[in-house]
């Protein structure tokens, strides 16, 4: 009750916000044009840039009604085809979805990484605490294509790669999700990569297999057993809750007669480094050439436009 009457308060106090500064804008219109003062129309001109940026991000959050939207995001990146170059991929991936979480002002907590042979990474499950982190990196979920001239590559040639993201919310504990001790096989094990001695003379890291799904989870961040015990459950908890409505959902689709591919399918979208610079939504046909800032986090115009796209029933731009 408390978050909820938060989400209130904040979304009160923006519109009063938008409010005040449209009221602010239309006076120094007014003066602008008594006195035919160039700055104090190019005041409220700016005045007027300020709110339409701000009535956009509240736009944008009225598409954001899902059940879980308003929740914490739990992100999973895993390297597909493409060897080495997908795990640099991985990599690349989860820097970006960090990058737009810091540009948010939301807060991350990596909860396992997988590190690739060669380099990169084969996984890693990152949880993005903020409001709506959930609804925003939704729109994530799918395969993501890179082509580029691989460094891995003695003889310089370009190279595809793929990798995945995954995106689960975190559940309160206000949702039920029953989890029968007797199907899971818990293994404990020495977590790798960085860490300091601890993790590398403890069998701190856990992995979860929940048997009857096949579900796979593990965590290492934390020191503790119990620790990554009790994170590695949140992610399984989110994981079948996820599988369970995916489950509704295709067996609805069969109902009504329809054939709808359900998680992942082919790339939603490409990131083109060689010959031509540029990435491309495959959903929305958003795309830009400014790849070196989209590889920084700069995510919000696909982010938006996918919103827009599902909230119009999906169908292609």
């Amino acid at each position: 009750m408390l978050r909820e009457k938060r989400q209130v308060e904040r979304e009160l106090e923006l519109f009063q916000a938008l409010g005040s500064a449209l009221e602010e804008a239309g006076v120094l219109l007014e003066l602008a044009d008594e006195a035919d003062d160039a700055d104090t129309r190019d005041e409220a001109a700016d005045k007027l840039a300020e709110v339409a940026e701000q009535l956009d991000e509240a736009e944008l959050r009225r598409l954001l009604g899902g059940e879980h939207d308003a929740s914490n995001a739990i992100v999973s990146v895993n390297a597909g085809a493409g060897g080495t170059d997908a795990c640099d991929w991985a990599e690349m991936l989860l820097r970006m979805v960090l990058r737009w979480a810091e540009r948010r002002g939301f807060k991350t907590e990596l909860l396992d990484v997988q590190a690739g042979e060669e380099a990169g990474l084969r996984g890693a499950t990152v949880i993005v605490k903020g409001d709506y982190a959930f609804g925003y990196m939704k729109a994530e979920e799918g395969v993501h294509r890179l082509v580029r001239i691989s460094p891995f590559d003695a003889q310089k040639r370009r190279h595809t790669a793929f990798a995945s993201v995954s995106v689960f919310p975190e559940l309160d504990d206000t949702i039920e999700v029953e989890i029968d001790e007797n199907e899971l096989r818990i293994d404990t094990y020495r977590a790798g990569g960085a860490g300091g001695q601890h993790v590398n003379k403890t069998d701190s890291a856990v992995r979860l297999t929940h048997l009857p799904s096949g579900i796979v989870v593990q965590c290492q961040n934390e020191r503790s057993q119990h620790k990554n015990k009790a994170a590695a459950m949140k992610v399984l908890r989110a994981r079948l809750y996820e599988h369970m409505r995916a489950e509704r959902e295709v067996e609805m689709a069969r109902l009504a007669g329809e054939k709808r591919e359900i998680g992942f399918g082919s790339q939603i979208r490409s990131y083109t480094l060689h010959p031509q610079q540029r990435v491309k939504d495959h959903r929305t046909n958003v795309e830009t050439g400014n790849t070196e800032a989209v590889l920084d986090g700069d995510l919000d115009r696909f982010i938006r436009a996918t919103l827009l796209w599902k909230a119009g029933g999906g169908e292609a731009a």
